[in-house]
């Protein structure tokens, strides 16, 4: 009777359209919505990078900064820049949803990238050129304009702050876990979201960064911001094809109250049947859209906030969904920290790794290569790998493990951080060679260029690329993938806030292993003159410090558990696999009646 009247078309998974109304998935959602929301990330990748990928040639050559401060601006920008998506998964999960706070976020971004053209257009709002060999000598950026330029560039961390961590969640709420089909496509989902990121970045690193270095920078910084606009009426023409889910209430209070709870009732004995415990009937989720989850015994102590004493406080008695939500949210933490450090490494492409490519032979005939655009090579490293990992190492991997993604989220993780080792390894290896052929030809004083092609830089950069179509993509799916459906939004920030802290972490680090290399006479690893540092020494510390951090990856994905699907689908997909047919669970049945 249910498929007479069409009712099999609906979503099961609680997503509705702008008005609230139950939406069909032949009208909506799908691969149809997602190729809006992907053209979308083409075209603002496009405009993010086209400022990031440069900005530390602009602060060195335009506003005559340093190489740390240069370097140390960049990645406390960028690290600013990945945080605030916890502010703005905060607004969508909690009020706006996740589409007004993308659309509202976006007219902010916009503004800041016309603001950050105009500073590095009109003449006034940046200082005189200066053709000094050493910046400290050219005439400072006033007051002024650098609040104008910084300003602009921190405006853009609130409009990002709102777009990042809801973009890639809306184009994931396209698909229904409740249908096996979609939630086939959605296993894939990130492998393509990450190709199309990086298909507007190469744009970016190649012929962004060329105009900006030859042709100038108004240009450079004009088509970013028109690509931005673009990328926004992409977003807005797909509206009428999009799938949304109801904004929840906020995540953070909902996790205090269960913190709170168990705090206060820290004495009181856990029963050990969990059906005594505090829980709302099937009907009260079904009817919100929702879902419940059963009890577990990680993390058990929470479990004290849904034992019954009589109160009805929303701070002393918590059901036992809300408290597995919070238990799922503070389970990722251990994995967002050993992901910290390689987002440093990543934060290294753009600042020390650009920096080592201005010392070296850029000529391809009378073509001379930017320096940044070597980031490009990451990019087509990245994307060839995806490509192979979707196309030919997942089907490989299925037959063998018959696990529908091939492997583990958190197995491709680890193989991510094993990259990044070696990457910083052989990046070790070669500034040694540079430094080594600086003082063959004599220009350690002098900081003149070095006679090596640039080009021996690539291995680092590749490898990076084929690095992050592990971890990245492996990072971004299992953020979203584990958080509980009405955090979605804040579990993708997780993703952004590893990049973040990374950025910061590399600042500080930057700072402090410069100052502490300084003292006591010594010479100092990290100066305004590469050809007289020792980036080889910093870069073999890297390599240690992602060794150590591999392991404490492993200590920590051993006790790691995987939350509950809240469909079959992921069975139905192995059984498929299997050659069998998994039943389906109480609450799927639920829905479907």
């Amino acid at each position: 009777m249910g498929v007479e009247n069409g009712d099999d078309d609906y979503t099961q998974d609680g997503t509705v359209d702008l008005k609230g109304n139950p939406v069909r998935r032949s009208k909506r959602g799908g691969w149809t919505a997602c190729i809006f929301v992907v053209v979308y990330e083409v075209f603002e990748r496009m405009a993010y990078y086209g400022i990031s990928s440069n900005l530390l040639i602009y602060l060195t050559e335009k506003l005559h900064q340093g190489t740390v401060s240069s370097a140390n601006n960049v990645t406390n920008w960028v690290g600013t820049i990945w945080m605030t998506p916890i502010l703005g998964a905060y607004f969508a999960d909690a009020h706006l949803g996740r589409y007004f706070t993308f659309v509202i976020a976006s007219a902010i971004y916009f503004s800041g990238m016309s603001l950050l053209t105009l500073a590095v257009s009109v003449p006034g709002l940046k200082p005189p050129q200066c053709v000094e060999s050493d910046v400290t000598d050219c005439k400072n950026a006033s007051t002024l304009q650098l609040a104008i330029f910084y300003g602009a560039l921190y405006t853009l961390t609130v409009g990002t702050g709102g777009t990042k961590p809801n973009i890639s969640t809306i184009g994931a709420d396209q698909f229904d876990d409740f249908d096996p089909k979609e939630k086939g496509h959605k296993l894939s989902f990130f492998n393509w979201w990450m190709f199309s990121i990086f298909f507007g970045t190469l744009f970016a690193n190649t012929i962004l960064v060329y105009i900006q270095d030859n042709v100038g920078w108004t240009l450079g910084y004009g088509l970013p911001t028109a690509g931005l606009a673009i990328s926004i009426m992409i977003f807005l023409a797909g509206t009428p094809f999009y799938r949304h889910r109801v904004p929840s209430g906020s995540p953070f209070t909902r996790m205090a109250k269960v913190i709170v709870a168990a705090l206060r009732k820290w004495s009181t004995p856990i029963p050990n049947d969990p059906k005594e415990l505090y829980e709302l009937d099937l009907e009260e989720y079904d009817k919100k859209g929702k879902f419940r989850i059963d009890s577990t015994p990680t993390l058990r102590f929470l479990n004290k906030a849904c034992v019954k004493t009589g109160a009805k406080d929303p701070w002393m008695l918590c059901s036992v969904t809300q408290v597995e939500e919070t238990k799922q949210m503070l389970r990722m933490l251990p994995i967002l920290i050993a992901t910290i450090v390689p987002s440093t490494m990543i934060a290294q492409v753009n600042t020390l790794f650009v920096k080592q490519g201005t010392t070296l032979d850029r000529g391809i005939g009378n073509f001379h290569i930017p320096p940044a655009s070597l980031a490009g090579f990451v990019t087509l490293s990245m994307l060839i790998s995806v490509v192979i990992y979707d196309r030919f190492f997942v089907p490989t991997m299925r037959r063998l493990t018959k696990n529908p993604r091939g492997i583990s989220l958190l197995q491709r993780m680890g193989i991510g951080l094993v990259f990044h080792i070696f990457i910083m390894m052989i990046a070790s290896l070669i500034e040694r060679r540079r430094l080594g052929a600086a003082k063959d030809h004599g220009v350690v004083e002098s900081g003149g260029q070095v006679p090596l092609s640039i080009f021996i830089l690539l291995p680092q950069f590749v490898l990076m690329g084929t690095a992050d179509a592990f971890l990245d993509v492996a990072k971004i799916e299992f953020f979203y993938d584990q958080a509980p459906e009405s955090m979605k939004s804040l579990g993708t920030s997780y993703f952004m806030t590893s990049i973040g802290i990374g950025n910061f972490l590399s600042s500080f680090l930057l700072s402090t292993v410069s100052r502490i290399t300084k003292k006591h006479g010594h010479h100092g690893w990290i100066l305004n003159n590469l050809n007289a540092s020792h980036l080889d020494y910093y870069y073999a510390f890297f390599a240690i410090l992602n060794l150590l951090n591999f392991f404490f990856f492993l200590v920590i994905t051993k006790y790691y558990v995987y939350k509950a699907e809240v469909s079959d689908s992921m069975e139905v997909l192995e059984g498929q696999l299997r050659g069998m047919a998994p039943a389906a669970t109480d609450q799927e049945e639920s829905r479907r009646r």
